[in-house]
């Protein structure tokens, strides 16, 4: 079994399911993987691709289960992620962003990145970035962006490490359906379970309601930080 491969054991406990429920979703189809000599594997970029999907289609409840299990299935050596405040420093925002087009966005929160001395290699991120726009565009039916490349590159990052830009106006990026964009999030991860974290964490952010909209009227970086960490902390206070 290749290092990148789970079996259904090794699946089961990542998902935290029991072994069984593993295997029919995967004889249902409901789990990517394939038999091998008559046994199950699942490859950890498919498993992370079917994360993802689970997110962008999750309630609030089920993305709050989501987070509680990705914490679990972080390195161990890695401090869990508990707040988005841990990874959005100041100087990783800008509000508003004067790019107007979709190759200057990436560029300019590329930049906001680099610029806090936690992304080492601005030049492979955007490249990474622009490849994945290319085969999949994550502009949201919400008018916004959850930018990542396709993997996690830890091999340029000090720590995970999110940034934030609002354009002024709305502009194309790559909708299927053609809805503008004009909020837009960077994820830097340093592996798969913190990336997942971080995308679980921010679509429950979306779902606030109102929450965009104030977004969209902060003026400036700091208004922004703190709409986006007071609605956080609403989360820890509905669940004790």
């Amino acid at each position: 079994m290749s290092r990148a491969d789970f079996d259904v054991e090794s699946l089961s406990r990542h998902l935290r399911m029991d072994p069984a429920q593993v295997a029919r979703l995967a004889e249902r189809g409901k789990l990517p993987g394939r038999r091998i000599g008559g046994q199950w594997r699942f490859s950890q970029a498919d498993i992370h691709h079917w994360w993802e999907e689970r997110i962008s289609g999750g309630t609030g409840a089920e993305l709050a289960t989501f987070e509680s299990v990705l914490q679990d299935a972080t390195d161990p050596a890695a401090e869990p992620l508990q707040s988005i405040a841990d990874i959005l420093p100041l100087e990783a925002i800008a509000v508003p962003l004067a790019a107007r087009t979709r190759t200057s966005v990436i560029t300019s929160v590329v930049e906001l990145a680099v610029g806090t001395g936690l992304l080492w290699d601005g030049d492979k991120m955007e490249e990474a970035v622009r490849a994945r726009e290319e085969v999949s565009p994550t502009a949201l039916d919400n008018g916004v962006a959850l930018l990542h490349p396709r993997r996690p590159l830890a091999g340029i990052l000090a720590q995970p490490l999110l940034a934030l830009a609002r354009t002024n106006q709305p502009l194309p990026f790559g909708h299927p359906r053609g809805v503008m964009t004009d909020i837009f999030f960077l994820l830097c991860s340093v592996d798969d379970a913190s990336h997942l974290w971080v995308l679980a964490r921010l679509s429950r952010l979306m779902a606030v309601p109102g929450l965009l909209s104030e977004l969209r009227s902060a003026e400036d970086s700091r208004s922004a930080r703190e709409l986006l960490l007071d609605a956080e902390a609403e989360f820890a206070i509905s669940t004790t």
